[in-house]
Parts: structure tokens; C-alpha cells; sequence
């Protein structure tokens, strides 16, 4: 473990050995430390202890004794433990999604151990040895020396690079590393099996530093596999089993995030075997011990790690589904539901908006009229249901109105529109196709509106999502930073300062998103170079801006993004302008207002005069359009990043969009037209009905999220923490009773399958004209259904019937006219 994230100082490391070997490993280190006369290293281990805990109650029991790193594996935290010092990381020899290690002073050992145990025994926390810890590390494909690591049957090294993947994520041949101690072996293994996983010619089989791999492997008939046995594949000796067991495994209720551990278990033979590097997976194999064969199969993995809190088996047969519920829980769900909305019902205690039929599938010898009318029949039950029986509380979404719907089918719907400007032209616009002028006015008339709207030179209304506009402005910043490179390959984005997933960052500027083409890998860290921001220790959900001054002066990133989709907060935007407003070149700053873009203005943020440089948004959340993109800027002609506003709009097109989706961009127009008009009292009503929805639902018990000194919201979104892994269930239990809303991972939560929390936003329902008090009633609803576990389908609906006039645009005696006269034109 690396303690310390100082670059320019000492570095100090802890070193966890095996304790078998502790001496034989010292004794290495004390020969080799003569080579380095600056290294100094201590025997701790007689002053430090280590403790495990591991397993979906690990969170639970040691929150109550310490504070925990971020949620994230390899975290590191330097905690006080009882008056003293302790390290706490997120790692562990097992396959659990959730552990921690503890590192304490001898001296309080016992007494944290006690500790652990008298919190974590309601909870099922018991103390086990190696055996349980052997049998679960098994599962986890973990190794172990003196079995895959070590020598093999031949008395030959089993090479590092024969553990893959592990290997693959933990050995590092950065050229920052300089030279160290098995550097070229590495780098000679390395090769090899970087030329095998792609196909690349390789040595003959006796002369490969490779040849073999370890890889797990599932027994299909009854029996143990054992170190040491045979493995025969295609009737010829592959390799040898390194560890095998039998290991039980929890019956999941069921399939899916909403399934949890039975009281059932199961077993199943498992282990890793150091096979042939040829084999691949779904390979069956034959063991053989002493005259007797056992039939196995390579596995990809045995256990699945990725759906915290639980590890889940990977298993060839699926586990059983869980039986029905019994028929007074249905049935009580079902009188529930239907009471209210006749046309469906509830199975399984779940609420099915689809009339009762089942899903859609297209049924055998039926007519094109048949089929038309069953998906009509459907489509028909689900609108009615959810614009007129349910809530509809998801911050990401919004009903736009008829007017915008109706423009969005119109003859456009089906057309092209490709067009750029060309300098020889004066930069005036060509286009590519016939029959556009009417495309060409609707977008000078939608920039004008926007422009007016945000206080900003510069449009491009072309691309149709989100995602899609920052992964323009990634390529065209990329384009940008190489433009005196044309010749060479191109460099990315150096450095990327953001708000990691984890706490509410949007999907598109992460590493895994579309930020991930375009920002380089660090060659210090050894993956994308995106920072993230620092949060209070108090306040997860703000920036910790003294930690981010340090952050920028260290880093010097060249894009900042600020913006969430967990957004409870308005963006430090003027402060972070002010501490990148010495830095040479300066970081692009970029605002990301999908959630937030219909709430721009005085009340809110005015991103452009607070500090952005560029503003990207979805246009569909709380803002009134059609489902598109926009980007927005002032890099006008004659200003400083003239050139990246024109790289910018080449990355758009022809860089990312040829069809624009042109009914859509009718129907934003529209929608541009309704938000300039009602553009502050929808404003100020969105964001007064979400201090008011947070207060009511604090009120009645629940804990919401944020600082109760802002009203516990400065934006659409209010969210609630229902309990640890519970928001999944919280989520359904409310969709069942005709609220709709979606789960949250909270920021100390380890994914979003484990998500503690609900999010909910208040733009689609004030726009359907619920104010203060009418949210109130809504909170005691939301309560009575988390907290008490009541049934209210028919209730809530009920209420909703209250809300199913449009407001903020043309009333509908004003919109009749129009809309038959629309309606007309498409008949």
C-alpha cells in the first residue's frame, strides 16, 4: 500500500507479506537494499495487526466503529481507532464486492476485534480461519503461493503473466517506473502474451515463456478436484489442478437486482487449474485421479463481483426461480391496482401497465391490422397510465406538450438536412439536399432563441443528445490541442478534472463514457487522466474547493466539467474561474446542464457570465423539447477560441451527425418558444416545489440528502436515503403504488445495485401544475409507502387525476385550432 499521495517527498509503503514466508522475504530484501542506499525499511510485524472483514454486512458493522475510504477497491483512509492510529483499506482476499482490512497497533487488536464482533453479531458476523478464507478467495479466482504462484508439477516458476487477468491489471511497465528487479522478464512475458491475445505469430510451444495459463475451472459430475490432479483436454494432458474444493453457494429469491440470499445453499466443486494457454473458455476437460475422471469445464469466472452488496455464482444451470407469492399478497396488490385502473393488474405483487396481456410478442398467422391494433391497444394503456395515473418524479424526463409532440411528426420526421458553412461563401450555409429552406429557417430561429435564452453568441443545435454534444466538444478540443500536429499522431487531452460517476457525474464525461477516446492515459497513474473532484468530508455532494485549488495547481488540467445528474447543488463555476484565471494555457471549463438546462437564469445559474466557456445539455429534462442536444458558447469570430468553436462544429458535422432527426428539431423549436415565454415562473415554481418537497418529506421522517440550510435543494432534484442496498426495492414498492421514481447509489455506496437512495425530480409534475402544498400531500404519500409499508395505488392515482392539464404553454383552447389543423395535414 502507498501512503502518501505526495509526488515530491519521500514515499512510504506498507508491505503485506505472506506470514509463512515473512522471513525468507526479509532476508531477500536486506540483500537486495544494499543496491539502494536511500531505502529504509522496518520489520513491523510485531507492532501491527491485520483484521479482515469481508461480506455484504462489512459496511454496516465498521461504519459504526470508523469512517471508511471512498467506496471505490484500493481506497485508502488513515482512521482513528480508540485514540489511535489504524489504515483502512478497501481490499480483501476474498471474492466479496465489499470488505475492508484493518491495520492496527498490536495493543488494540483485541480490542477492536472485540469490538467488530459484538457490533457485527446481530448481523451474522463470525470469525473464520483459513479454510473458509481458502474456499473463498477459490471462488474469486484469487491465487495463492505454493499453488499458482510458485513452481509447477515440473518444478519450473509459474510465470506472473500466466494469472491472467490479475496480471493484467497489477503489473506495471510504465518507463516513470525506471529500471527495477525482474523488469525485462516481465517485459518478455508481457510480449508474448500481448502477441497470443491478438492473433500474432508465437515461438514453438517448448521455447514459449508462457505456455500455460491459470484459469478456473466448475466440476459437472460429483467430486473434488485436488492440487496435483491431471487435466485433460481433447484427450491429451493439458496441465494439473493448482487448488480445487467444494464451496457453498447462497440461493438467490431471484433473478435480478431486486433478488437477495435464501436461507438455501448449494454446492459445487470449483477450482484453478494451470492449463495449456490455448484452451479457452467453455472448454470441457477431464480430471483424472488415480483411474477415476471427473468432467469439468474452463470457466470464465466461478463468482461475479460486479452487483454489490452480494457476490453472485456463476453457475452453467441457472438457480430455480423463487416460487409465487402467496396468493393473499397478490391478490392484495391486484385489488390495490386495480381499484384504480381497471385496464391492468398486478402480478407477482408487481405492477403490469399492460392491460393484464403480458408482454408484447408478435403472435403467429395475424394480419398487419391485427398486429397494429395490439401494439396500439398497448401503447395507448401506457400513456394513459402514465400521464394520467401515475407521478412521474424522474429528474431526466418531462412530457412535452402536444404542440411539440404533433411538430415532431411532422413531413421533416423523414428528411436529410446535411449542410455546413464554407468560407468561400462568406461562411453562409450549404446545404446538401433539396427541400430544406424550412429546415434552414427552424434552425436560425431556434439558435435565436436559444441565444436569447442562455446569453450566448454561439448555437449548434444539431446534435441529438447529450452524449452526443460533449463527445463533439472531447473531439473537437482533441482536434484543437493538435492543430500544429497534423502530421503526427495525435496527442489527447492531457488531464480531465470531473465529478466521478460514483457522485453523480454524467455518464458521457467519465472514462467509460464517451470522455474516454479522447483523454489520455497518465503515464504516473497508468489509466485515463481524469481527476476527480474533491468533496466536503460533511457534504458529499459539494466540491471541497481549497482541495481543488491544490487539485488544479498539481494537476493542470486542460478541460474542467462541471455538472451532475445527481445535482442537488448549483456549480462553483465563479470560483473555479477565479482559480484557473493565472493558469497558462488556462483549463476549457464546460458545463454540463442536461439536468439543469430549463432552469438557467437569475434564479439559478447563468453559466456564461458565472464562468463557463462552453455549455453542453440535453434538451428534454428540465428544460420543455423534443429529446436532442445542444452546445452553446461565446468563442464567437474574433475572440480568443474562435478556432476550437470551429473545430467544434466540424466534429458535429460531418465529424458525428449526417440526419439531424428534423421533426424532433421542429418540435425543440417550439419547446424554445414556450421556455422563453414562462421561462420564470416555471422557474422559480420548479425550484420553490423542490425546497418545499424536501422540507415536507423531512417532516414526515425521511432522511433527505443535502444541507438543510439551502432547503436541502438548489435545483429540481431532491433525494432521499432509504436504507443500505435498499433503494432498488424502495423504488418498486412506490412504482407498484403509482409513483415513479428511480434509485440512487449515494456517494459512500459501492454501485448503484447496492444504491442507498431515491432521486426524484419536481419538473414534469409543476408542469402539470402541482404547487407547494400539493407536493406536501405527495410527501405524506411517498412516507406512508417507505416508512409504513401501505398501499395507496388507488389513492395516488386518484390524486393524479387532479394534474393532467399542461401548463407553461398555449392553453388548450388557444392550441385546438393548431393542433387540428396539424392533425389534418397528417391525415
Amino acid at each position: 500500500y502507498r501512503l502518501d499521495e505526495d509526488d515530491t517527498g519521500p514515499r512510504n509503503y506498507l508491505l503485506v507479506v505472506n506470514a509463512a514466508t515473512r522471513e525468507k522475504d526479509w532476508n531477500w530484501f536486506m540483500e537486495e537494499k544494499k543496491k539502494f542506499p536511500d531505502l529504509m525499511i522496518e520489520d513491523k510485524t510485531s507492532e501491527i495487526g491485520m483484521i479482515a472483514l469481508q461480506g455484504p454486512a462489512t459496511k454496516g458493522v465498521s461504519e459504526k466503529i470508523l469512517r471508511l475510504p471512498d467506496p471505490w477497491k484500493n481506497r485508502l483512509r488513515i482512521s482513528c481507532l480508540d485514540g489511535t492510529w489504524g489504515m483502512v483499506s478497501r481490499t480483501g482476499y476474498t471474492g466479496e464486492p465489499i470488505g475492508i482490512e484493518l491495520f492496527i497497533p498490536r495493543e488494540k487488536l483485541v480490542f477492536i476485534w472485540e469490538m467488530i464482533l459484538s457490533e457485527g453479531a446481530p448481523r451474522g458476523i463470525i470469525p473464520v480461519g483459513l479454510g473458509a478464507r481458502d474456499s473463498l478467495r477459490l471462488e474469486a479466482g484469487l491465487v495463492l503461493h505454493g499453488h499458482e504462484l510458485g513452481l509447477d508439477t515440473g518444478g519450473k516458476e509459474i510465470p506472473i503473466y500466466a494469472m491472467l487477468p490479475a496480471a493484467r491489471l497489477t503489473v506495471s511497465l510504465s518507463p516513470l517506473k525506471g529500471e527495477f528487479i525482474g523488469r525485462k522478464a516481465l517485459r518478455a512475458q508481457f510480449e508474448e502474451v500481448n502477441a497470443r491475445e491478438n492473433g500474432h505469430p508465437l515461438p514453438p510451444k517448448e521455447e514459449r515463456i508462457v505456455p500455460k495459463s491459470v484459469v478456473p475451472f466448475l466440476i459437472i459430475a460429483e467430486g473434488i478436484a485436488r492440487q496435483g490432479y491431471e487435466v485433460f483436454a481433447n484427450g491429451e494432458l493439458a496441465g494439473h489442478v493448482t487448488s480445487g474444493t467444494m464451496v457453498p453457494h447462497w440461493v438467490f429469491s431471484e433473478v435480478g437486482i431486486l433478488g437477495k440470499p435464501t436461507d438455501k445453499r448449494k454446492m459445487r466443486a470449483i477450482g484453478l487449474a494451470y492449463l495449456d494457454a490455448d484452451l479457452e473458455k467453455g472448454q470441457k476437460i477431464e480430471i483424472r485421479y488415480r483411474g477415476k475422471a471427473l468432467e469439468g469445464i474452463i470457466m470464465e469466472m466461478n463468482l461475479s463481483t460486479e452487483a454489490p452488496p452480494f457476490a453472485h455464482p456463476r453457475l452453467i444451470v441457472e438457480t430455480p426461480p423463487s416460487p409465487l407469492p402467496s396468493p393473499s399478497e397478490g391478490e392484495r396488490v391486484n385489488a390495490a391496482v386495480q381499484s384504480c385502473n381497471p385496464g391492468f393488474q398486478a402480478r407477482n405483487g408487481t405492477l403490469a401497465p399492460d392491460g393484464g396481456g403480458g408482454p408484447l410478442k408478435r403472435p403467429e398467422k395475424k394480419s398487419l391490422k391485427d398486429l397494429a391494433g395490439q401494439l396500439m391497444l398497448k401503447a395507448i394503456q401506457n400513456t394513459q397510465w402514465r400521464q394520467k395515473e401515475t407521478f412521474n418524479l424522474i429528474p431526466s424526463e418531462q412530457t412535452p406538450s402536444l404542440l411539440v409532440k404533433l411538430f415532431s411528426i411532422m413531413d421533416p420526421s423523414g428528411r436529410y438536412a446535411e449542410h455546413r458553412k464554407f468560407k468561400a461563401f462568406e461562411d453562409k450555409e450549404v446545404f446538401y439536399y433539396q427541400g430544406t429552406r424550412l429546415i434552414e429557417e427552424v434552425e436560425t430561429l431556434l439558435i435565436e432563441e436559444l441565444q436569447a435564452f442562455l446569453g450566448c453568441s454561439e448555437v449548434e443545435t444539431r446534435v441529438i443528445s447529450g452524449q452526443m454534444a460533449n463527445m463533439a466538444v472531447f473531439s473537437g478540443l482533441m482536434d484543437h490541442l493538435n492543430r500544429m500536429y497534423r502530421k503526427s499522431d495525435p496527442r489527447r487531452i492531457r488531464k480531465v478534472m470531473n465529478h466521478p460517476l460514483s457522485r453523480g457525474g454524467h455518464l458521457s464525461a467519465q472514462p467509460i463514457g464517451a470522455l474516454r477516446d479522447f483523454v489520455a492515459v497518465d503515464p504516473f497513474m497508468e489509466r485515463r487522466a481524469v481527476i476527480e473532484f474533491p468533496v466536503l468530508e460533511e457534504d458529499p455532494y459539494q466540491i471541497d474547493l481549497e482541495r481543488t485549488k491544490e487539485l488544479l495547481d498539481l494537476h493542470k488540467p486542460e478541460l474542467i466539467v462541471v455538472g451532475k445528474s445527481m445535482m442537488i447543488y448549483r456549480e462553483p463555476l465563479k470560483e473555479l474561474a477565479q482559480m484557473i484565471s493565472g493558469m497558462h494555457p488556462r483549463p476549457i471549463v464546460l458545463y454540463d446542464m442536461a439536468h439543469v438546462l430549463g432552469l438557467a437564469g437569475p434564479d439559478f445559474q447563468e453559466p456564461f457570465k458565472e464562468g463557463a466557456d462552453i455549455v453542453t445539455s440535453s434538451t428534454h429534462k428540465t428544460f420543455f423539447g423534443s429529446q436532442r442536444g445542444i452546445i452553446t458558447s461565446n468563442m464567437s469570430e474574433g475572440t480568443e477560441y474562435e478556432d476550437l468553436w470551429e473545430a467544434i462544429l466540424l466534429r458535429v458535422f460531418p465529424g458525428d451527425v449526417s440526419n439531424h432527426h428534423l421533426g424532433t428539431l421542429l418540435g425543440l423549436l417550439m419547446a424554445a418558444y414556450e421556455m422563453n415565454a414562462f421561462k420564470s415562473e416555471y422557474q422559480k415554481q420548479v425550484l420553490s416545489n423542490a425546497r418545499s418537497f424536501a422540507r415536507a418529506l423531512k417532516d414526515r421522517g425521511l432522511a433527505v440528502e443535502g444541507d438543510p440550510s439551502l432547503g436541502f435543494t438548489e435545483t429540481h432534484q431532491v433525494i432521499v436515503r432509504v436504507g443500505y442496498g435498499k433503494g432498488p426495492m424502495m423504488a418498486r414498492r412506490l412504482e407498484e403504488n403509482n409513483i415513479i421514481l428511480n434509485y440512487q447509489s449515494a456517494p459512500d455506496d459501492e454501485g448503484f445495485t447496492a444504491a442507498s437512495c431515491l432521486r426524484m425530480g419536481v419538473q414534469e409534475m409543476t408542469r402539470f401544475g402541482m404547487k407547494e402544498e400539493d407536493f406536501d400531500e405527495l410527501a405524506d404519500d411517498i412516507s406512508q409507502v417507505i416508512l409504513h409499508d401501505r398501499s395507496l395505488a388507488g389513492e395516488v392515482s386518484q390524486f393524479r387525476k387532479r394534474f393532467t392539464e399542461m401548463k407553461y404553454c398555449l392553453p388548450i383552447d388557444e392550441a385546438a385550432p393548431l393542433i387540428r389543423r396539424l392533425l389534418e395535414a397528417l391525415g
